[in-house]
This record gives structure tokens, C-alpha cells and sequence, in this order.
């Protein structure tokens, strides 16, 4: 049975359900903890309560996303992170091409740990219902075109190998084992992502020693090296040529770039449309990342153990398996994974610009 804020939340009061429908639904993750009652009656309060909606388990969102594709609804707000934004993004494209229906824009609300989508938008941690009330009140929205990257199945902003999705594993484990305890605070955000990497991330990679090998194929259009400055340098790569083939700690890819939290992990990934930034880092010292980690964080880091490319498909293959991560979220464990260019391009509201 479909859930909507109108039938779940009796203590809205209901002169809020008769609001003119703003042609914007709001889709929201139940079981997340920044998703409070007070949240959803405050965007309750903006949008008629019954185009908002919560989702508690896969079933009741392919139901939602039928059912938000159905209504025509023009905007999409996703309330939640970026694991929740990719999440109703391909469950709604997915609807949109069986029904052969044009999909629509989509919005995000600053409401979860991984943020990255968020702040492009221009979304504001804690301040869900100003930027949602901002938008709904604008004669005109400010949009912009955002190209997707597709991995294991799935179209994301970014996607990673290695070094990255194992930390983020392990944030996740460290959230968990904290979660109802007087600690929990720690667990969050910032604080939790270097806790995780100094207790479970940085003693793994100590012991062992052993960096991965990996070989990277260009499986698209000529894919092309980037200096320093995100310049490409040198000739352009052919489809079937090695892009490297040696130690990787890290491969991933992005066309968006921030990694949330602020972190410019993809400095030159807006710079061709139509391609991704590939970002390999190859056996880089663990020293070299902590002694510069402020300069990696403000994404002008440079170093001959740093890779990047622009490319629009590439094949990667590892000598054993490595975690993976899709937008945030974890994947498992993968030998082999590719990353391409969806072929379509969603469109994505720009609440700063909105503001403006």
C-alpha cells in the first residue's frame, strides 16, 4: 500500500491537505533517521500532504515511482543522500521508459550523510522546507543538465574501486556498531568517515601489503590523459589501448565534482560534457595522502601516482575482488567493472541559483 505523508501522519493539520498541488512530489526513506515527523510536516506544509511520500522497503517504492511517473508530476524532490537520490532517480527513469513518458526534473533535500548531488544543487543541510518553499515559489525553475555515469546496472553521478568503497564500507559498519549508543554522534558525517579510516581503513591497508593490480581498457570514443591542471596532454587514447595497467589502490569515476562533505575528488569531471572523469590512484603513499590531505580535500592535488582521464567508457579488471561502491552506497565485492556514459541526460534543479 502506497504511503504518503496525508496517510500516516494524523497530527497534520488538514487545511494542509488542501493546498494547490504544486506539480512537485517529495519522496522520501521512512527508516531514515533525519526523515522525523517534524520534517515531513514541515514540507507538508509546502506541498499538498499527499504528494508527499515515504517508502519503507523496495516493494512500496517501485509502487511510488509507478505512481509519481503515472501523475506526471513535473519536479521530483528525493529527501535523503546520495544513495537515496540515485536510488529514485533509476527507479523513475526506469518507469518513464516503459511508459514511453518523459521524466521529470529532479530536485534534492540536503537529508542525508553523503551529500555530493546535494551541494551541486545548492541544497542547505537542515534547512529542507526554506529550500523546498523557495523552489515551489519560483516563476521559473533554475535547472541544469547532468550527465550520469552507469555501473553494475545502474545510473549514478559517480561510482568507485577500491580504497574508496572499502572506506565507505567501513563507515557504514562503524555507524552501525554506534547506532542507539551515547557515541552515535560519533559515528556521523565527518567525524565518522575519519574514525572509520583510522580504526579499520588505515590498519587494513598496514597490514596488508600488497597493492592490487589492475588493467584499465578504453572501451569507448578516444578517452584522453589530463595534466595537472586537468589539461589533456599527449594523443588521444583509442578504443581496445590500455589506459594503465599496474598498482591501484582507487579507480573510480564521476561526472560530478564533489564526493559530499566538500571533498573535490573529481576537480575536472564538469569540464567535458558528454565524459566522465576517471580518477586512478595508483601506489600512492599513504604518508603523501595524509601530509597533503588538505590540499586533496580543495581538489588541487597533483601527483605522478594520480591519474586522470576524461573517457566515456572504460573496463576495468583486478587481480582479486574489490569492494565497489555506486553512488555512495555499497556494492560488494567486484573483479571486473565498467563504467560508461548513460545515454540520457536527467535534468536537476539548482536551488542556489534559485535563491538567486
Amino acid at each position: 500500500m502506497l504511503q504518503s505523508v496525508a496517510s500516516t501522519a494524523g497530527h497534520i493539520a488538514p487545511h494542509r491537505r488542501t493546498l494547490p498541488r504544486a506539480d512537485v512530489a517529495v519522496l522520501l526513506n521512512a527508516r531514515a533517521k533525519a526523515v522525523t515527523p517534524g520534517v515531513r510536516e514541515a514540507l507538508a506544509s509546502i506541498v499538498p500532504a499527499d504528494d508527499v511520500f515515504l517508502s519503507r522497503d523496495h516493494e512500496e517504492a517501485a509502487a511510488i515511482a509507478d505512481l509519481v511517473v503515472a501523475r506526471r508530476y513535473g519536479t521530483v524532490f528525493t529527501g535523503g543522500g546520495d544513495g537515496t537520490f540515485v536510488s529514485w532517480v533509476n527507479r523513475i527513469l526506469e518507469v518513464a521508459e516503459r511508459r514511453a513518458a518523459r521524466p521529470p526534473r529532479f530536485g534534492v533535500l540536503a537529508l542525508g550523510t553523503g551529500n555530493a548531488v546535494a551541494e551541486l544543487a545548492g541544497a542547505t543541510p537542515r534547512r529542507h522546507a526554506e529550500d523546498l518553499a523557495r523552489f515551489v515559489a519560483a516563476r521559473a525553475p533554475a535547472t541544469r543538465r547532468l550527465d550520469l555515469v552507469t555501473c553494475a546496472g545502474r545510473r549514478t553521478p559517480f561510482a568507485g574501486v577500491g580504497v574508496d568503497a572499502a572506506i565507505l564500507n567501513d563507515y557504514n559498519w562503524l555507524r552501525d556498531r554506534l547506532a542507539g549508543t551515547p557515541l552515535s554522534g560519533l559515528g556521523l558525517g565527518a567525524t565518522g568517515y575519519g574514525l572509520a579510516v583510522a580504526l579499520r581503513s588505515a590498519p587494513r591497508g598496514l597490514l596488508d601489503r600488497r597493492t592490487p593490480y589492475c588493467e584499465i581498457v578504453n572501451a569507448g570514443r578516444p578517452a584522453w590523459r589530463l595534466d595537472g591542471a586537468g589539461r589533456r596532454i599527449g594523443r588521444p587514447i583509442p578504443s581496445g589501448e590500455l589506459l594503465h595497467a599496474g598498482p591501484c589502490l582507487v579507480a573510480a569515476a564521476s561526472t560530478i565534482p564533489t564526493y559530499g562533505l566538500g571533498l573535490r575528488a573529481f576537480p575536472y569531471a564538469d569540464r567535458a560534457p558528454g565524459m566522465m572523469q576517471l580518477r586512478v590512484a595508483t601506489d600512492l603513499p599513504a604518508t603523501t595522502i595524509l601530509l597533503n590531505l588538505h590540499r586533496i580535500w580543495a581538489g588541487d592535488f597533483a601527483h605522478e601516482k594520480l591519474l586522470d582521464f576524461h573517457a566515456d567508457r572504460v573496463a576495468l579488471r583486478f587481480d582479486r575482488a574489490m569492494p565497489l561502491q555506486v553512488g555512495g552506497d555499497a556494492e560488494g565485492w567486484r573483479e571486473e567493472v565498467t563504467f560508461g556514459m548513460a545515454e540520457e541526460q536527467i535534468e536537476l534543479v539548482e536551488l542556489a541559483r534559485a535563491a538567486a
